[in-house]
């Protein structure tokens, strides 16, 4: 793509579009209201009036058509949904809109709004002859500014990004990073002429023509971020149900520092008596890992003769720990007690007993939480506990540090199977 920045840049409003209805040629309206387009025109749509003329209005109420149309609730706050929907697309309330349509009526965005561009554009070049982009628009909040804008999300004949990593700036410096999102600022370049108060659904920008290609393009799918590189993928929403049990892990290697920030989020737990109950074991050498669990392991082993388990039972109960060996980074939680009250009678000893361990079970999960933000797969196995002079010995951990399990850490070797939904509630007395 032409890098060169156009000197001159128009942007006309297409007056004279009646009202889309369902089953519409948009292209042969649009040419009918714009017969002047030229070669490297590109024209900036509004999706809704797409939408009307492939019929997507839904007879439903609001709320209704977010469900349908959500894969995913990233945020909430009251009635405000920010979602994720089926087409990867992240923004409120799915794109649903209530406004210009009839009572009882809400439009949806187009289904495949790349190919609708896609069409577009096709129908525009035959009856014009012209060779042109379009953007389908809609618009957008930002998460950290205020106010709405337009952004493209489906474009044809026009690069969504142009990508200047390997350039250099008037100074000579390397440009290491920087795509910039060409379809979205078009996009709104066209919404100062265009919108809903003004009743301009479409807006044509001349003086860009190096932007448009004789190829339709990848589309505006390009510019939404693969799950693995959005550093913000989780929500607020998202944040708790994003932890998730991972027993098979990649041989890619873990961050040390990742695993350092989870444990920062760990100690900010709640914890009884303005104490600190928490340890975390890095268990960063090979060597002292392979002989902790190979020493935990015949402890396990011992324990099963003991119960009189078969060989066979024995090899198939002891293969769960195969978890915590396989994994690049893992990880021992330690309950440290210090400032426990020292109660004499049975009860309230066993009371302050519990409080410290609530505190370490949220310690705990807050680790779990902290390495899923930093994109790391993890499994909390209890098998330190059942053998903590072992693990003490083998780590050479003070007495009073009791072992709480241990979490294998690392990167998915796969995704998780979707977790079973559970009506809460099921888990819910009222009184």
């Amino acid at each position: 793509m032409n890098e060169t920045p156009a000197e001159e840049l128009r942007v006309l409003g297409v007056r004279g579009l009646p009202q889309v209805r369902p089953g519409d040629d948009l292209a042969a309206l649009i040419a009918e209201s714009a017969p002047g387009l030229c070669d490297g025109d590109v024209l900036v749509v509004t999706s809704k009036i797409v939408s009307k003329a492939e019929g997507r209005i839904a007879e439903t109420d609001r709320e209704s058509a977010i469900d349908a149309e959500t894969d995913r609730v990233v945020a909430r706050r009251g009635p405000t949904r920010i979602v994720q929907t089926r087409t990867g697309l992240v923004m409120a309330a799915a794109g649903v809109d209530a406004s210009n349509v009839e009572p009882g009526r809400v439009l949806l965005l187009p289904e495949d709004p790349d190919a609708s561009a896609r069409a577009l554009r096709a129908g525009l070049h035959e009856r014009l002859g012209v060779r042109v982009g379009v953007l389908l628009s809609d618009t957008f909040g930002r998460p950290w500014r205020v106010g709405q804008t337009d952004v493209a999300v489906g474009a044809a004949g026009v690069g969504p990004i142009q990508d200047l990593r390997g350039g250099a700036d008037p100074y000579g410096n390397v440009l290491e990073s920087t795509l910039v999102a060409v379809a979205d600022e078009v996009a709104g370049a066209g919404e100062l002429v265009k919108g809903k108060a003004a009743g301009v659904p479409v807006a044509v920008v001349r003086g860009i023509g190096h932007l448009v290609a004789e190829e339709d393009g990848p589309g505006a799918a390009a510019l939404v971020r693969p799950a693995d590189e959005d550093m913000f993928r989780y929500g607020s929403r998202d944040v708790v149900p994003a932890r998730r049990t991972v027993r098979e892990f990649a041989e890619d290697p873990v961050d040390p520092a990742a695993v350092r920030r989870a444990v920062a989020a760990a100690v900010t737990a709640p914890a009884p008596h303005h104490t600190t109950p928490w340890r975390f074991v890095l268990v960063e050498s090979e060597d002292v890992r392979t002989r902790l669990l190979d020493e935990m392991l015949s402890a396990w082993v011992a324990d099963l003769v003991r119960d009189g388990f078969s060989e066979e039972r024995i090899r198939r109960r002891t293969r769960r720990g195969d978890v915590l060996r396989h994994a690049p980074s893992l990880v021992v939680p330690c309950l440290v007690a210090d400032g426990a009250h020292p109660y004499p009678d049975e009860r309230r000893a066993a009371a302050e007993r519990a409080m410290f361990l609530v505190a370490m079970g949220a310690g705990v999960q807050n680790l779990l939480v902290g390495l899923a933000m930093e994109g790391l797969g993890s499994a909390w196995v209890s098998s330190t506990m059942f053998c903590p002079d072992v693990v003490r010995s083998v780590l050479d951990l003070p007495r009073d540090w009791e072992p709480m399990g241990a979490v294998a850490v690392g990167h998915a070797a796969r995704r998780p199977q979707d977790r079973p939904p559970r009506d809460p509630e099921a888990f819910i007395e009222v009184r």
